[in-house]
């Protein structure tokens, strides 16, 4: 009667036709059906609805795309269902991809300095081959 509740967050619902830029925090479940521009954190699931759109940095839980996404995500689970695209830069320990679904991008188990950098190819090695590679010819 008198012991601790537990603080559940609700479901967050951004609807078709919303458009949110900037820097965007869920504690529960996020339904996206409209626009998210930005950077995104929940500590739960984000769901993109096929007709929602979220561009720019996630953190989450999970993250299932029924829509499209791109930017950066770091998260323990993504689901890209049929209807669903995601590209960009990836760092997921589970990735599902459902018949129909698209990726387009890089993809890695955790989180490294890949996602970070913003150059994908180390300029000094490249160098250093395009040299050897024009003494030898």
């Amino acid at each position: 009667m008198f012991g601790k509740k537990k603080s559940q967050a609700g479901l967050t619902y951004i609807a078709q036709g919303t458009k949110i830029s900037g820097e965007s925090v869920f504690c529960g479940d996020a339904l996206v059906g409209g626009e998210i521009h930005g950077t995104v954190s929940s500590e739960s699931t984000i769901t993109i609805e096929p007709d929602g759109l979220i561009t720019g940095e996630v953190n989450c839980q999970e993250i299932k795309v029924s829509g499209y996404f791109k930017g950066k995500l770091q998260c323990e689970k993504l689901t890209i269902t049929g209807s669903g695209t995601v590209e960009g830069e990836v760092a997921s320990s589970q990735m599902e991809i459902f018949e129909g679904g698209q990726f387009i991008g890089v993809r890695v188990k955790e989180r490294t300095e890949l996602l970070d950098s913003k150059h994908l190819v180390d300029e000094k090695k490249l160098q250093q081959i395009m040299q050897l590679d024009e003494a030898q010819a």
